[in-house]
């Protein structure tokens, strides 16, 4: 099997042209794993297999399937927690009890905001959305100390877990608690995540790619949604950051990392 690889390195600008590229190739499938992309290839071809990976969007909202269950066309693929930004500032909330600023971090247009800033008007938190212009994250970090943040709300986007390891070290410099969408940020020294694994999310594309090669029909074939959603918690970021979890907090963790 040969591989095309195409990346967009943040520009979502660049999408159109690589997806027309791939479909010129005659490719057998396309694996999206953004809105942006999975748009992106759409717009291109009816035909093509797609499968897509989502964090924090809904392919239904977003006009790509029909249905979950029921996908139609050329698209099928897996979904993660379209509605969890509720949940994260809830525990970012009860780890930083005086937190009333967050700042939400975001790669261009996140289709999580919405849902994010009807979370914080519910918990009395005013949501500071900082776009990482760019990629420019020290001016991104250096605008949310200017704006007085307490707290950290790191959304989903493939370009921010790209940029993981240098998000989780100015969130450390910057003394800012920070929630993230994959616990392997925690793995890698973020303080904290709630979500599901991205290797589990790999692995199910990769399954998904299989039964289509073996001649299932991606419009036949159901979206399926994260089961599984795990707290994930790093004490040694927490110590560093002078923060004791609450013992509720860590009963809830499934991943305690010391």
């Amino acid at each position: 099997m040969e591989v095309e690889r195409r990346y967009a390195d943040g520009r979502v600008e660049r999408l159109a042209t690589l997806a027309a590229e791939l479909v010129q190739q005659r490719v057998d499938l396309i694996a999206a794993f953004s809105p942006a992309a999975g748009r992106a290839a759409l717009e291109r071809t009816k035909t093509i297999p797609i499968v897509i990976l989502l964090a924090g969007s809904d392919p239904v909202e977003l006009g790509m399937v029909s249905s979950l269950a029921r996908p139609g066309g050329n698209v099928t693929g897996v979904v993660l927690g379209s509605m969890l930004a509720d949940k994260r500032l809830e525990l970012l909330k009860e780890v930083v009890p005086r937190a009333r600023r967050v700042a939400m971090l975001t790669a261009g247009a996140s289709s999580g905001q919405k849902d994010a800033e009807q979370a914080a008007a519910r918990l009395g938190i005013t949501l500071i959305v900082v776009d990482a212009k760019e990629r420019d994250y020290q001016r991104a970090f250096a605008t949310m100390q200017s704006q007085r943040a307490e707290g950290l709300f790191v959304a989903a986007s493939p370009v921010l877990n790209a940029d993981r390891g240098r998000i989780i070290e100015l969130a450390a410099r910057y003394r800012l608690p920070a929630i993230y969408q994959w616990v392997e940020h925690v793995e890698d020294g973020g303080l904290m995540a709630y979500g599901a694994s991205l290797r589990w999310a790999v692995r199910r594309v990769a399954t998904y790619i299989d039964r289509i090669f073996k001649g299932a029909a991606p419009g036949e074939l159901p979206i399926e949604q994260a089961s599984v959603l795990s707290l994930a918690l790093n004490l040694k970021t927490a110590k560093a950051l002078g923060l004791t979890i609450p013992p509720s907090v860590l009963a809830r963790a499934d991943e305690i990392i010391q």
